[in-house]
């Protein structure tokens, strides 16, 4: 089987253009292991079609747009374009709420987030914690000033901060950010040591596994919040993250999703 791996533009890899990298990277060799060929482009490349199948964290309107033809053609892509386009920041939180996950309220008295909706953070200004309503408002006029229209907005949700990495075929891993060290922007001081509340973590893998099953795509990620309680808030949800904590086991899980394709891509 011929294999385009494509790695995406570096405004959407803020601080991780490495991890980014090394995951897709990663996948290449358990593929080439395996007795696949295997090329390596990014986004910005000018793309060449002819492939068996497409692994892509691409998330240019106009990559998505390539993909989507060749899904038309027939042809395996991980991330599939239409489940990418789904994970835009406004569009995956309003199907959140309209259909009852676990997400953060719109309402609180410990502040708030103010999010760029229309894409993934790009930079640390894409993302504000904002004490009160007042920052928030003033928040808003500095994302539109910026030509940022598009925007989110949640309560604080106060309590440990959580990552979930995940795959369709069933693997699924939780770490605690602030426990190791790297923050793309330094938000995770807002919620500060995380305290170890109890968490029902096959819960949060079935629910984030129903999401990801009802916009389609196979590789995954985001973070929560842990209450004191137990209770938990999905605060991100995101295509294709680097997976940097468990990137070995992550590869081959990712890797094993063209497992079932033969030579010429097809699948049993």
């Amino acid at each position: 089987m011929n294999v385009l791996a494509i790695e995406r533009a570096p405004q959407f890899s803020p601080n991780s253009v490495e991890r980014d990298r090394a995951i897709i990277e990663a996948v290449g060799d358990r593929l080439r292991a395996a007795g696949h060929s295997v090329v390596v482009a990014t986004e910005l490349d000018s793309l060449e079609s002819g492939f068996d199948a497409y692994l892509s964290m691409a998330r240019l309107p106009q990559t998505l747009d390539w993909l989507a033809e060749r899904e038309r053609e027939g042809k395996r892509v991980v991330n599939s374009a239409a489940s990418v386009a789904r994970c835009r920041r406004s569009s995956i939180e309003a199907l959140m709420r309209s259909e009852g996950y676990s997400v953060a309220p719109t309402e609180g008295s410990c502040g708030y987030w103010l999010k760029r909706g229309d894409a993934a953070a790009q930079e640390k200004g894409d993302v504000v914690f904002c004490r009160d309503e007042r920052e928030l408002e003033e928040a808003r006029s500095k994302f539109r000033a910026r030509g940022i229209a598009d925007m989110t907005v949640s309560a604080h949700v106060e309590g440990d901060l959580v990552k979930f990495y995940a795959v369709s075929n069933g693997f699924f891993r939780l770490y605690y950010p602030a426990n190791d060290g790297f923050s793309k922007f330094g938000d995770e001081r807002i919620n500060g040591t995380p305290r170890g509340y109890a968490l029902d973590a096959k819960t949060l893998q079935q629910e984030t596994a129903r999401l990801a099953a009802r916009i389609g795509i196979d590789v995954y990620g985001g973070d929560a919040i842990v209450r004191p309680d137990g209770s938990y808030a999905i605060i991100d949800f995101n295509d294709w993250p680097s997976f940097s904590r468990c990137r070995e086991e992550a590869s081959e899980a990712i890797a094993s999703l063209l497992g079932s394709c033969s030579a010429d891509g097809r699948q049993y």
